[in-house]
């Protein structure tokens, strides 16, 4: 009995505890500074000729008496059917989500309220430490002291996500071209289930899953007595007409360009997470409307018939690493993942530059020959390696690094990387700015390794700028809502390769459309060669499941992949996509600009050799090209001959 009364006053000891600091919380945030939130959560984007980014959607903050009924009923009801009952936190329910996840081992349910959900977009980014949720706690009970209900549903609606479109207002026009106020019950219950998951209950990317959140939540509305049964049966019978990009006159692929200034502003660490220190962020960025509108018009022209096939694609000026324009699929509206910054695929024949540029660096020069032919390589204990050329084409002889860099011929490549030690090209990699962890294996030289193309970007880039890496990047300047500075990029160049190196990697690159290696096979660009105007440092990768191309020259540095987003093979035909979609920016957007190229270093010379074989050029020579090296390491009579040196078996 001792016991129990003992149990019993200790229970009320807590409970008269928790509720002394309860109420003191409630106290102290009720005396804390009231919170300007009308202007909070604003992201102005402008480009680089400092205009707001076209066609996006700017609406003034809506009230909510000028926003439909059966928008504010939805969400309520499926949101936070208790909203104007509780004080911030519905603990009833918290208590009732705890014990179904503890009885089915996963997170079934969740018990965030409104309040709680608008506190989380007052922040640049949806953390979820521990320091995270207590500031979000805490501005929960400040708001929920110092505004009313009415006031914090209004803010809410006003800055929730629905699918990359923020607010209710911009949400309407976005969708239906229509003012919030006047929603239909239909309209209005499709766009209040795209919050749970923006890009899972997107109308116009997932339409069927849309109209099955939207049959739940007529459901909740019905269960909650907002509407009736025949209600709930006409909204479903409502045909839909949601508005077409074409319509607004939008890019179909801005957004990515936007997600992705986003993503790099939550990585800034000048600029407060909270947006309520800030009132709102005015961010200037380096898009080019001109290379972001012909990027856009080539993805929708060459890809309108490729089925699931999608696309990342960047620009960038290679002096400074700003970001021209970038594609993160084919169509934002659809998909909302952004494969530029977010996904890593394996790159290919891309990776070969890199090695190359090891071999120069360690005393190949652009005729240095192996033999092209079909070959098993053989390691420790018996295990071989059997790479492929395309197509299953060899030359059966000797050739010279610049016809294997055209061609992308794999024996070849391989021959390198082994001669070099695997070792070599890893450490080349994390010079030129790769990050992704690599493996010192035979097939890195062919680009087995995923690798994600905002990286290759700053590789290629670091060629392009005669050795010095650059970081690509998105933001110039941010102000606050008073255009205060609150950051400015600082450009940052590391020389981190050979000017003279890197002069003659180029010029082999330049071959890639070159006519005078037609021979037992044809450059890799060979094809869009009659769209060239320009000279370029070109190169492709294909594996089995992606298509990519890297190219530029001092003004321009351009990268595409294509591929499927779940890994299935893709039929070398596909590569045709990512080369049409890199010739088009690249050409038109330089269209105006005299050709760019690079000053031949003092060190360099130029010898007229045969491009296949790497030997000097004579009378007898049929097909003639300019080779450069330095001084000193220019062919005479013989070229060096590796081919002893590189462990293989050759198959007849």
């Amino acid at each position: 009995m001792n016991k129990t009364k003992k149990l019993m006053r200790f229970s009320i000891f807590i409970l008269f505890f928790l509720i002394i600091g309860y109420v003191g919380l409630y106290l102290f945030a009720w005396f804390s500074p009231k919170l300007v939130i009308d202007k909070a959560n604003k992201l102005y984007f402008y480009d680089s000729e400092k205009k707001l980014f076209p066609g996006s959607v700017d609406k003034d903050w809506v009230s909510l008496n000028n926003i439909s009924k059966h928008l504010i009923n939805a969400t309520i009801s499926i949101e936070d059917k208790n909203f104007f009952k509780h004080h911030g936190f519905d603990y009833p329910r918290i208590i009732k989500s705890l014990y179904v996840n503890f009885i089915n081992g996963e997170k079934l349910q969740g018990a965030s309220t409104i309040t709680q959900q608008y506190a989380k977009n007052l922040f640049l980014d949806f953390g979820k430490t521990w320091k995270r949720k207590a500031d979000e706690a805490w501005l929960t009970l400040r708001l929920e002291t110092h505004y009313s209900k009415e006031e914090i549903l209004e803010g809410y609606l006003n800055t929730i996500n629905y699918g990359g479109v923020f607010g209710i207002e911009n949400a309407s026009h976005y969708y239906f071209n229509k003012q919030a106020k006047n929603l239909t019950l239909a309209e209005a219950t499709i766009l209040a289930g795209i919050p749970k998951s923006p890009v899972y209950y997107s109308p116009i990317a997932n339409e069927q899953n849309a109209k099955d959140r939207q049959q739940l939540i007529l459901n909740s509305m019905v269960k909650n007595k907002y509407i009736t049964e025949d209600d709930l049966n006409n909204a479903l019978k409502e045909e839909l007409v949601y508005l077409k990009f074409e319509d607004q006159n939008k890019l179909t692929t801005l957004m990515y360009y936007q997600d992705a200034v986003i993503d790099e502003l939550k990585n800034i660490d000048a600029i407060p997470e909270s947006f309520l220190k800030t009132g709102g962020l005015k961010i200037y960025t380096n898009l080019d409307i001109k290379a972001q509108t012909i990027m856009d018009d080539s993805i929708k022209k060459n890809m309108k018939d490729a089925k699931d096939l999608q696309i990342a694609s960047v620009a960038m000026k290679p002096e400074t690493g700003q970001v021209l324009a970038l594609a993160g699929g084919v169509d934002y509206s659809k998909s909302q993942f952004n494969r530029a910054i977010s996904s890593k695929r394996q790159v290919g024949s891309t990776m070969k530059p890199l090695l190359y540029y090891a071999a120069l660096e360690n005393g190949f020069t652009s005729s240095t020959s192996f033999i092209s032919e079909k070959t098993t390589f053989t390691f420790a204990e018996d295990k071989t390696y059997s790479p492929n050329n395309f197509a299953d084409t060899y030359g059966n002889k000797p050739i010279s690094m610049a016809a294997a860099l055209t061609y992308s011929d794999n024996i070849y490549a391989v021959k390198t990387h082994l001669f070099l030690g695997e070792e070599t090209l890893v450490d080349i990699a994390k010079r030129v700015g790769i990050e992704s962890k690599l493996s010192p294996i035979p097939s890195l030289a062919l680009g087995s390794e995923e690798i994600n193309i905002m990286e290759m970007m700053q590789a290629y880039g670091t060629f392009a700028n005669e050795g010095y890496k650059i970081k690509p990047y998105f933001i110039e300047k941010i102000e606050d809502i008073n255009g205060n500075t609150i950051y400015k990029y600082q450009t940052v160049k590391e020389n981190v390769l050979n000017k003279s190196i890197v002069f003659i990697l180029n010029e082999m690159l330049s071959n890639c459309y070159a006519g005078e290696f037609i021979d037992y096979s044809y450059p890799t660009c060979f094809s869009i060669g009659p769209r060239i105007s320009k000279k370029y440092a070109i190169k492709t990768g294909s594996t089995d499941s992606d298509h990519m191309i890297m190219g530029f020259n001092k003004d321009l540095v351009v990268g595409v992949w294509t591929g499927y987003d779940d890994n299935r093979p893709s039929s070398g035909s596909n590569n045709v996509f990512s080369k049409h979609v890199w010739v088009d920016v690249m050409e038109n957007y330089l269209e105006n600009k005299e050709d760019s190229w690079y000053v031949i270093p003092k060190n360099i010379v130029g010898v007229l050799v045969d491009p296949i074989s790497g030997n000097i050029a004579n009378n007898n020579t049929k097909k003639k090209k300019i080779f450069y090296y330095i001084k000193g390491t220019e062919p005479y009579d013989n070229n060096p001959d590796l081919e002893d040196l590189v462990p293989t078996i050759k198959e007849q």
